[in-house]
């Protein structure tokens, strides 16, 4: 019996050993930059076994928001930190720290049976704003035109509103989708159907060139594409301990190697 107590004591010790020293660290916020936060998590994990790293996605804003009230050590975003989060951070003993991770295209796609390939900056506000609502004002079939939207917690759909609208109310009957992949789902399936997406999400959809100009590594890279942006990773202050191994890691050429496989555009 006290051998058995004996042994018991000795596992449970090992156990609280390990648990101190596996490090944790928690990502969580925008869904453009989830498959590069997830990617990035598996990779180090792999080499390193003495650290858990947890990547959620929710939104930019649901990230920031995150950071801000200390819940999670790394805020994923597709949009600069806002005035309004930078003074609710200070006043909560938050200093985010903004860490270019990538560059991306929000590229608007369409339904595969669509004929329109080629859009102007103008024909793509008067769309999403209810302008023109079927697709044979602008050269396709008599099909009416279905939009199909971010929420409004996603900087995509705060970059697109500023980059494509400029800042105008997207049509009220817009489908709102919680996530890249669920607008890439709906535009798929659905009949007459536009929408946007980050660059790593088109894949297998039809995109549609702006001004003649579709969204590329080297015309994002170039700012030729007019709906290019950063993509965002925020920390309390200067990234520390494994925050800060992470984030060296995604900025490394390993890790925008991966940046690159998983659709996005490296800095290296």
């Amino acid at each position: 019996m006290k051998l058995l107590k004996s042994l018991f004591a000795v596992m449970l010790m090992i156990t609280c050993v390990n648990s101190v020293l596996l490090a944790k660290v928690i990502v969580e916020g925008s869904t453009t930059v989830l498959p590069i936060a997830q990617r990035a998590a598996e990779e180090l994990m792999d080499s390193n076994s003495q650290i858990e790293i947890t990547v959620r996605g929710g939104g930019s804003g649901v990230g920031i928001n995150s950071l801000i009230s200390k819940k999670c050590d790394i805020a994923t975003a597709s949009r600069a930190i806002k005035d309004s989060e930078l003074n609710k951070a200070s006043s909560n003993g938050v200093a985010p720290k903004a860490y270019v991770v990538a560059m991306d295209g929000i590229a608007v796609v369409v339904n595969s049976d669509n004929p329109v390939r080629k859009l102007s900056k103008s024909q793509v506000k008067d769309i999403f704003t209810g302008k023109i609502s079927n697709w044979s004002e602008v050269g396709g079939s008599n099909v009416k035109i279905v939009i199909v939207s971010r929420d409004s917690s996603s900087g995509t759909f705060e970059a697109f509103n500023e980059l494509a609208l400029n800042k105008a109310k997207v049509r009220a009957d817009a489908l709102m989708q919680a996530s890249n992949q669920a607008v890439a789902t709906t535009v798929r399936n659905t009949k007459g159907a536009i929408g946007y997406v980050g660059i790593g999400y088109v894949k297998d959809l039809a995109d549609v060139s702006i001004d003649g100009i579709r969204a590329t590594p080297e015309t994002v890279l170039s700012n030729k594409y007019p709906y290019s942006r950063p993509l965002f990773m925020y920390t309390d202050g200067n990234a520390k301990g494994e925050a800060k191994e992470y984030l060296d890691f995604v900025l490394s050429v390993d890790g925008q190697t991966l940046v690159k496989r998983e659709g996005f555009i490296g800095l290296k």
